[in-house]
């Protein structure tokens, strides 16, 4: 019987997120011909701003900086090979939040304390039309406390509740020996333009949580051009014996890692632990009779 591609759907806050977590991961699978749909929560309006050419842009003046986001957003999926990618809702209906405690929490149109119902329900739609067997967001604490995470997180697992064509829902974690690792290494090489990271610093899990280890050295060249793409967000930075790194605004060091690691959250994780789809039955072929 023909089969068709297999499909991962992922569910991020803002633009940069798909990057930051699950680039390689993005790239990978694309790469190898599944279908990849990624849904984006808000314009990002509210994010911190690297390049003071651009500081203009920023919510506080003319509050542009969310249509700016979308063309990096654009870029990104360009170099990671996404070939659906949709806004929840429509491009705009729900803002960024901003941290925990800012003024950005109380817009009326902030994600974090939108319709949770209506965000469930556009997901849902989402669901049911790409028809995915993979779906990948956040844990419950949004990997680390962003409410517009945490809010990801919720209307994907209720989402997903609903949609029983899901097969696997996984939570993006990342791993504490190998973050230990990389920022060890990072320790060694000469002229790191930014600071080290404090011991547990960068939010990090147990490697006992990891479920799924996906190896992504060979998608490293995709996943930085994706990075490089959401300049106002993120500096990419190369050393002259090759090593990679990464910083947001607030100029911590931050390792790039080969694999992209994540926690099973329902389904059957049999054979899953490289491989997001391994085990999965193949995908039955969507002819004129379905």
């Amino acid at each position: 019987m023909l089969t068709a591609p297999p499909r991962l759907l992922l569910v991020h806050a803002h633009p940069d997120d798909e990057s930051l977590w699950t680039g390689g991961t993005i790239a990978r699978y694309a790469a190898a011909g599944v279908q990849v749909t990624l849904v984006t929560c808000t314009l990002g309006e509210v994010g911190e701003i690297i390049p003071e050419s651009l500081a203009q842009l920023a919510a506080d003046h003319a509050d542009q900086l969310g249509g700016y986001r979308v063309g990096e957003l654009r870029a990104a999926c360009a170099a990671l090979g996404v070939s659906d990618h949709r806004y929840l809702g429509g491009m705009g209906r729900w803002r960024d939040s901003g941290m925990v405690d800012t003024p950005a929490n109380a817009h009326p149109r902030a994600f974090a304390s939108g319709d949770l119902a209506a965000q469930v329900q556009e997901l849902v739609a989402i669901l049911r039309d790409v028809r995915p067997q993979v779906v990948v967001t956040y844990g419950p604490d949004g990997g680390y406390g962003h409410p517009d995470h945490v809010r990801a997180h919720e209307i994907t697992a209720a989402a997903v509740a609903e949609v029983p064509d899901v097969e696997r829902l996984y939570y993006t974690v990342v791993s504490r020996q190998a973050v230990d690792a990389g920022v060890a290494a990072l320790a060694g090489v000469d002229g790191l333009p930014w600071r080290l990271p404090a011991p547990g610093e960068l939010p990090a899990v147990d490697d006992a949580e990891i479920t799924t280890s996906v190896a992504i050295g060979d998608h490293l060249p995709a996943k930085l051009r994706a990075l490089r793409a959401h300049a106002t967000q993120v500096s990419v930075w190369q050393a002259q014996d090759g090593t990679y790194s990464y910083a947001l605004s607030n100029g911590v060091a931050q390792p790039v890692l080969e694999q992209e690691c994540y926690t099973l959250a329902g389904g059957s994780g049999e054979a899953a632990e490289t491989d997001v789809f391994g085990g999965l039955a193949p995908v039955e072929h969507v002819g004129a009779d379905r």
